[in-house]
This record gives structure tokens, C-alpha cells and sequence, in this order.
């Protein structure tokens, strides 16, 4: 089972850029599938994008453009590099790993709060 924590989330303004980071620890990266979600205030969580085991990402098409989603397996660690950050992009940002089974784990979460 892997442990996944988030990192770099704070407070910018409008049209800054922040990267996040998710850290694994326990089992190695490579075996997941990892993706991004987000959940505003009084929202839903919602997907944000994808890497797969092979590098392919996909996304939501509000941040589609802005946003990316890396990942170095070597260092067990995913990157969602978010630039021209809108108002509607706060939210608490999660990491999550899938494995081809199917299991999920989340990390904590880290606030992202953009201000005009």
C-alpha cells in the first residue's frame, strides 16, 4: 500500500503559476496510475488529470493548456505544474495512485487558494 502526501499548495493571485507535488512512500510510483482531483468549497471533488504507468495524461478541459501533470519514478514523486491560475482553480487538491486492480489510495490534500 502506498502513502501519498502533497506538497506547495498557498496563496497566489490570478495569472500566477504553483506546483504541486505528491510524494509516495511504501511501494514504488511505477506501478500506478496517478491522477489529480480537486474539491472547492461546497463542490464535489473533481478529476483534473491523469498520468498513466506509460506517461500518457489526459484532463479536464477547463484547465487543459494550463495545467500538467509530470511524473519521476525514480524519485517517487508526481508534479501538477498549474499556470494562469483562475479564480474557479481554489480548492484542496489531492494525489491519487490507482493500481490496474483497481485500488486507490488519496493523500491529504493541499489548499490552493487563488485571489484576484
Amino acid at each position: 500500500q502506498v502513502q501519498l502526501v502533497e506538497s506547495g499548495g498557498g496563496l497566489v493571485q490570478a495569472g500566477d503559476s504553483l506546483r504541486l507535488t505528491c510524494v509516495a512512500s511504501g511501494r514504488t510510483l511505477s506501478t500506478y496510475d496517478m491522477a489529480w482531483f480537486r474539491q472547492a468549497p461546497g463542490k464535489e471533488r473533481e478529476f483534473v488529470g491523469r498520468i498513466s504507468r506509460s506517461g500518457t495524461t489526459n484532463y479536464r478541459d477547463s484547465v487543459k493548456g494550463r495545467f500538467t501533470i509530470s511524473r519521476d519514478n525514480a524519485k517517487n514523486t508526481v508534479y501538477l505544474q498549474m499556470n494562469s491560475l483562475k479564480l474557479e482553480d481554489t480548492a484542496v487538491y489531492y494525489c491519487q495512485g490507482q493500481l490496474i486492480t483497481g485500488y486507490e489510495s488519496w493523500g491529504q490534500g493541499t489548499q490552493v487558494t487563488v485571489s484576484s
